[in-house]
């Protein structure tokens, strides 16, 4: 049994949610998203409710699924409300970062420049070295935020790198004089 999968989710006023064959679309005043939902995993929508109900029991896969699908739903029902927000700092003498149309460019000590294609249905960012990458869709702004993040992960004797804005770096000592 899924905790999460019997969980029933609200709709907010404001917000509609079409179920046709497999594809579910959520329509909210920041946007519309769209998904397939294929597999034995009934998805009901009754007035202001939305409740999963799994073709049988006792199934392992099915019951992973039936948790997985409830929080792709809760995900975007959220996301067409209120939008996701990710925030990324970059630390280190000489690391640049810039929004030139739809690319981001980044100078991360190499012997290059990085650039970065922002996907559609994000907006990002960049103050001094704070980026912030918002969107709709939590998948979408968590995939570009790991990917940038990526580039040049935080090293732990200086800190240099980018740093999610919650995240706490561990610091290890350097070599000491004799």
């Amino acid at each position: 049994m899924s905790r999460i999968g019997k969980q029933t989710i609200i709709i907010p006023k404001g917000t509609e949610v079409k179920l046709s064959g497999v594809n579910l679309s959520v329509k909210g005043p920041k946007g519309t998203l769209t998904r397939d939902f294929p597999g034995n995993i009934a998805i009901n929508i009754n007035g202001e409710e939305i409740t999963f109900t799994p073709g049988k029991t006792g199934d392992r896969t099915l019951n992973a699924l039936w948790g997985t699908y409830a929080s792709h739903v809760k995900n975007m029902v959220v996301g067409v409300n209120e939008g996701y927000t990710k925030k990324l700092i970059l630390e280190g003498v000489g690391f640049k970062s810039e929004v030139s149309g739809n690319s981001l460019n980044l100078a991360l000590g190499f012997s290059h420049p990085v650039k970065v294609n922002i996907p559609e249905g994000l907006t990002v960012t960049a103050e001094k070295n704070n980026i912030t990458v918002i969107g709709i869709d939590k998948e979408l702004v968590g995939q570009f935020t790991a990917s940038v993040r990526a580039m040049k992960k935080p090293e732990p004797y200086k800190g240099k790198g980018f740093r999610y804005s919650d995240e706490v770096i561990r610091r290890k000592q350097g070599k000491k004089a004799a």
